[in-house]
């Protein structure tokens, strides 16, 4: 158990150190677009080249699968930390641009690693928490993370966090050897599997995948939940400003309400999802979500309520993603990695598609947003339902 614990930890500061590099080029992107000499425009180029990499890892994930967790993680430490010393040291915007995309694939590697190797080592039963704590990473990024950013970027300019974060990456590549032990098939001094052989477990691991019911109905829950989230999480800010009046300030506030909430919803599922059940925890999380997104629109009469509403919505949010990753480790034991992988790719889709649609949809009103986003929660109920009929949960 004390080993257990002590992976936790190192998986943590992992993966603290991968969701800053993501989380602080928002609050950090006018600074960074002035000194790359690059309007907002070109830069949310780069952040539309990051955010579809996210597609890459579903392509890599098999090799976690195949050839070891320690393997996996040992990759994507590598690229990460080879990003962000690409940030911190290459010229101009093209090597920039090119360096988000290498630490986004990085994580989304280190990602289904670290959440693959826990469920291996963690009994069903207790694996719920287990992986919690490492998805506190997020909020910790928020909370730790982009102010020690912003710290190193007003003393010693807007390279500095990207050559923090490398080191971090090469300490975690050093580290993570001692912390796992053996990796795995062709970790071990072994040759490792013939090119054959590993064709074949990329199509195994994708054929597992797409000819699973139960796998299909969760990357539509996850795919439909996050589209709904999305939805909401454009405007919020515009919203308040035009409900409100709330300038830059206050909205910050309302930024820090969301991170606490986060944090609220991470930890609410440590605590209770391996008592209620998966699934049951789900279906809570999902419904509290639905009715928070009702409420917005009628909360949006004063500040406190529709902050209070807002902290609700994220609250529930992130209490339904990750609780939502138990389910989904379970589903498939041979091929968890790559099935943790097309979970977050279908994160990162729904955002997509939610952004796209998120400001036509505001157009029409903030109701026309609260709506479709329930809309889509029912959707993404429907297909757990299916999932659960699917799954025999195990408590």
């Amino acid at each position: 158990m004390r080993r257990i614990r002590s992976q936790i930890a190192f998986f943590v500061a992992v993966r603290t150190a991968s969701n800053t590099a993501y989380r602080m080029v928002y609050p950090f992107l006018p600074v960074l677009a002035r000194a790359l000499g690059v309007d907002l425009a070109t830069m949310s180029l780069a952040l539309s080249a990051r955010s579809a990499s996210g597609a890459l890892g579903p392509l890599l994930a098999p090799l976690t699968d195949r050839r070891g967790r320690r393997f996996g993680m040992s990759l994507g430490l590598g690229l990460f930390a080879s990003g962000a010393f690409l940030a911190f040291a290459g010229p101009g915007f093209a090597a920039f641009a090119g360096a988000l995309v290498l630490m986004t694939v990085g994580k989304y590697v280190i990602d289904p690693a670290v959440l693959a190797h826990l469920s291996d080592i963690v009994p069903y039963e207790r694996r719920g928490g287990a992986l919690a704590l490492t998805e506190l990473s997020w909020s910790l990024a928020f909370f730790i993370g982009v102010p020690a950013a912003g710290f190193l970027v007003g003393r010693f300019g807007w390279r500095s966090p990207f050559l923090a974060l490398a080191c971090l990456g090469l300490a975690g590549l050093v580290a993570v050897r001692a912390v796992l032990g053996r990796g795995g098939p062709g970790t071990d001094g072994s040759s490792g599997p013939s090119a054959a052989d590993e064709r074949a477990s990329y199509r195994g691991s994708y054929l597992a995948v797409v000819r699973s019911p139960a796998a299909l109905a969760g990357i539509a829950v996850i795919l439909a939940v996050s589209m709904s989230n999305e939805l909401v999480n454009l405007v919020f800010g515009v919203w308040l400003e035009d409900s409100f009046g709330l300038k830059l300030a206050a909205l910050g506030a309302a930024a820090a309400v969301i991170g606490v909430a986060e944090f609220g919803g991470e930890s609410l599922v440590v605590g209770t999802v391996d008592r209620l059940g998966k699934t049951k925890a789900l279906m809570i999380g999902l419904a509290g979500n639905s009715l928070a997104v009702l409420v917005l629109p009628l909360a949006g009469r004063t500040t406190a309520a529709a902050l209070a509403g807002l902290a609700f919505f994220y609250l529930t949010f992130e209490y339904t993603v990750v609780s939502m990753l138990p389910v989904m480790s379970e589903i498939l034991p041979g091929a968890r990695a790559t099935l943790l992988a097309f979970y977050a790719a279908s994160f990162s889709l729904g955002r997509a598609i939610g952004s796209l649609l998120s400001p036509r949809l505001y157009g029409l009103g903030f109701p026309a947003v609260a709506l479709t986003a329930a809309g889509l929660n029912a959707i993404a109920f429907i297909f757990l339902l299916r999932l659960r009929r699917l799954t025999a949960e195990r408590r």
